[in-house]
C-alpha cells in the first residue's frame, strides 16, 4: 500500500474518530473553545491527518481548522442561496461534462475529494457515490468531447481527480490524447495541500508524457504551503509541467492583505504561479466565509504595487446562473475623451495619460 492510499483510509470521517485524534495527541476533546458537538450540515466530514496535524488546536480560530470543521454556522441558508451556484447544471449536455465557454470544456470524472472544505460550491455533489459517473456515462461524456472540435482544452475536475491512482488517469489521458484537437490537458485538484504525498516521481513521470498538461492547485493558507507541499510540487515542475494556484477569499482564513500577499510569495517561491483569486460562490451554508466584494476590491487594492506581480492573481466573480467568470479587479483607468484617460496607481494618485495621435 503507498503512502497516499494510506493516508486515506486512516482519514478522520466521523466526530467520533476526531475525538479519538485529538485524545492520541494529549488534546482534551472536551474542552469548550473546540466545540465539537456541532454535526455536519449536507456534506459530511472528511480530513486527513496530515491536514490535521497542521492545525493550530489552541487558537479557537484557525483557519485551517476554520475550512475544515463543521460549525452551527453551516444551518444558516439564505433565501437566494443556490444548490447549483455557478450553474454547471445549465451547461451540462451529458453527465459529466460542463461546457460553459466554446473553446474548453469540464469532465467530472468523480464525486470524491481527499477532504471536504466546508466552503466547497459542489456540497451537493461531493462525497455522493452515486453521483459519480458511471462506465456508460463516461464513454457519453467522452463522445461529446470527441463530436465537438471547438473544444482544444479539457479540465479534469470533480471532486477530485487526484483520487484516482496513475494507472486509472493514464487510461483517461489516453482516451483525451486520441481526440486529436483536444490540445491541452488540464487539472484542477486541492490535494496537493491537504495530502501532497499524492506528488510522487510516478506521477510527475506521467504528466509529462501527456504534455501539455497543467495542474492548477487550490491553496488558501499560507501554512498550507509546507516543506513537503513545496518538495511534491517541485517533482511536478521539475518535469516541465506549469503549476498554477486558485485560492478562494475566505473571512476568517486569508481576507486581509497580508496573508494573501505571504501565501502568493510562497507560492511562487515554490515555482507556483497564482492564477484565481475567487469570490465565494453562493452555495447554502457558506455565508459565514463571505468577504463582500467591495472588501475584496479593496484587499486586491492594496496588493497592487506592493507586492510582485508574479504573485497577483486574478479576483474573479462566477456569475450565477452559469454566465460565466469575470475579473472584480480595482478598475485604473477611466476614459474623459477620445484619447484621454484618468488613470489611477496604487498609491491612489491620479494622472492623465494623453494617447499619442497615430500618425498615418
Amino acid at each position: 500500500m503507498d503512502d497516499f492510499t494510506a493516508a486515506l483510509r486512516t482519514s478522520v470521517t466521523t466526530l467520533a474518530e476526531l475525538r479519538t485524534y485529538l485524545q492520541e495527541r494529549g488534546i482534551d476533546p472536551d474542552r469548550p473553545e473546540l466545540d465539537l458537538q456541532v454535526q455536519p450540515h449536507v456534506l459530511p466530514v472528511r480530513i486527513p491527518r496530515y491536514y490535521l496535524d497542521l492545525i493550530e488546536w489552541d487558537n479557537p480560530r484557525d483557519p485551517l481548522r476554520r475550512q475544515v470543521l463543521p460549525t452551527s454556522d453551516e444551518q444558516i441558508v439564505l433565501s437566494d442561496d443556490l444548490l447549483d451556484p455557478i450553474g454547471d447544471g445549465a451547461h451540462q449536455p451529458v453527465p459529466g461534462i460542463v461546457h460553459r465557454y466554446p473553446d474548453r470544456a469540464l469532465f467530472l470524472l468523480t464525486s470524491a475529494c481527499v477532504v471536504h472544505c466546508r466552503f466547497c460550491f459542489r456540497r451537493e455533489f461531493i462525497g455522493t457515490p452515486a453521483l459519480t459517473l458511471r462506465p456508460e456515462q463516461y464513454e457519453a461524456a467522452l463522445t461529446y468531447l470527441a463530436s465537438h472540435p471547438e473544444i482544444w482544452e479539457v479540465i479534469l475536475s470533480g471532486g477530485d481527480p487526484l483520487v484516482f491512482r496513475d494507472v486509472y488517469l493514464r487510461r483517461v489521458f489516453d482516451r483525451l490524447r486520441a481526440i486529436p484537437h483536444l490540445r491541452v490537458i488540464r487539472i484542477h485538484s486541492r490535494t496537493p495541500a491537504i495530502l501532497p504525498q499524492r506528488l510522487t516521481p510516478t506521477f510527475a513521470e506521467l504528466a509529462r508524457e501527456y504534455a501539455p498538461l497543467y495542474l492548477v492547485v487550490h491553496v488558501n493558507h499560507p501554512r498550507e504551503v509546507t516543506d513537503t507541499f513545496v518538495e511534491r510540487i517541485g517533482l511536478v515542475v521539475d518535469r516541465g509541467i506549469p503549476v498554477l494556484s486558485q485560492t478562494v477569499l475566505l473571512r476568517g482564513v486569508n481576507d486581509n492583505a497580508p496573508t494573501l500577499a505571504s501565501l502568493f510569495r510562497k507560492l511562487v517561491e515554490a515555482r507556483v504561479k497564482p492564477y484565481y483569486l475567487h469570490q465565494l460562490d453562493r452555495a447554502p451554508g457558506t455565508n459565514h466565509f463571505r468577504v463582500p466584494i467591495r472588501e475584496g476590491r479593496q484587499i486586491m487594492r492594496q496588493l497592487r504595487g506592493h507586492v510582485s506581480g508574479l504573485c497577483q492573481p486574478t479576483y474573479i466573480l462566477d456569475i450565477p446562473g452559469g454566465h460565466g467568470k469575470v475579473p472584480l479587479d480595482p478598475e485604473y483607468v477611466h476614459a474623459d475623451a477620445e484619447d484621454l484617460y484618468e488613470i489611477v496607481n496604487y498609491r491612489s494618485e491620479q494622472f492623465t495619460y494623453h494617447e499619442p495621435n497615430q500618425a498615418v
